[in-house]
């Protein structure tokens, strides 16, 4: 169709969320990423997908955002035939359903042109329920989100510190964002609370500041990790973990995978990791995960849109 590109890449971060006690506030993107490989076909209002490497386990997340927007604005749309690859394993805390709703999100901008950020921030919060996975594959960097009375919500993004990296262990079980929540309580102490509150605003100035001997402190939680114990297998051992290099550990999201925040040796802490694991017998994996710092990536920049798609 005049004014689109016939065929067009789009990529979007996984991203880690919480970072201890920021739960459902804070989230960062990592360089994981889900690709959409689209062509354009002949014909109208017709989403042709293809997965490759990755399987669907339940719900078509993109075509579900793709369709969200398509509604709400009305009118048709190109047909698409669209490639998807993920190198962010599903259910792993990690933030693939995220990087899912965002990508399909991205692909109707795509077509139908330019939409307000914040339109997308709320339309992802309305599919996701929280904001801070998909505030952070929105925009890149770290992220904090906060969610209004109304259930909008709106993000503020900062640069993470390009010195330090994750270390990931990912044991290799599903484990679902409702179930995690599951666990949690629907209420928390007073006490409980302040010590959140407090390390979240020393992680965010220890952060910006580069005060890293703070992080161990900064990244304590009270609120969703103590609960988590008993579904995440070795959280309580990681938790523990002491070594010179190791900065701070925490749950990623709703689990299985655990954080570790390094400058130094991330070899050294691989090896650690790996020692403290194993002996639980689950499979699991490693990974050595940077910051990724921009928002959305398009490649094969899109035309600007026909009138008729606005």
């Amino acid at each position: 169709m005049q004014g689109i590109a016939s065929e067009f890449e789009i990529r979007v971060p996984g991203s880690i969320a919480n970072l201890g006690p920021g739960f459902d506030t804070l989230a960062v993107a990592v360089q994981l990423y889900l690709r959409l490989n689209v062509r354009v076909l002949n014909g109208a209002n017709n989403l042709d997908f293809e997965f490759r490497d990755c399987a669907v386990d339940g719900e078509n997340f993109v075509e579900r955002a793709f369709l969200y927007l398509a509604r709400q604005r009305g009118g048709g749309f190109p047909s698409l035939c669209i490639e998807v690859s993920s190198e962010i394993p599903m259910k792993s805390g990690l933030g693939s359903s995220a990087a899912a709703t965002v990508a399909g999100l991205r692909l109707y901008e795509a077509i139908a042109g330019p939409l307000p950020a914040n339109g997308l921030l709320n339309a992802a919060c309305a599919l996701e329920g929280h904001p801070d996975n998909v505030a952070a594959a929105l925009l890149g960097g770290l992220t904090i989100s906060c969610q209004l009375a109304d259930r909008s919500a709106f993000a503020m993004k900062l640069r993470w510190p390009e010195r330090l990296q994750f270390i990931v262990l990912t044991p290799q079980l599903a484990l679902s964002t409702a179930s995690s929540r599951n666990v949690l309580p629907d209420f928390v102490s007073r006490e409980d609370a302040v010590f959140n509150l407090q390390r979240v605003a020393l992680l965010l100035r220890a952060l910006e500041a580069g005060e890293f001997a703070l992080l161990r402190e900064a990244l304590q939680d009270r609120m969703h990790q103590p609960f988590r114990l008993s579904i995440v297998p070795g959280l309580d051992v990681l938790l523990a973990l002491e070594h010179p290099d190791v900065m701070g550990v925490f749950l990623s999201g709703a689990g299985p995978s655990i954080v570790v925040l390094a400058e130094h040796n991330p070899a050294a802490i691989e090896d650690l990791l790996r020692e403290a694991f194993s002996p639980l017998g689950i499979p699991f994996c490693i990974r050595r995960l940077a910051a990724h710092q921009e928002g959305f990536a398009l490649v094969d920049a899109i035309l600007p849109a026909t009138p008729a798609l606005r």
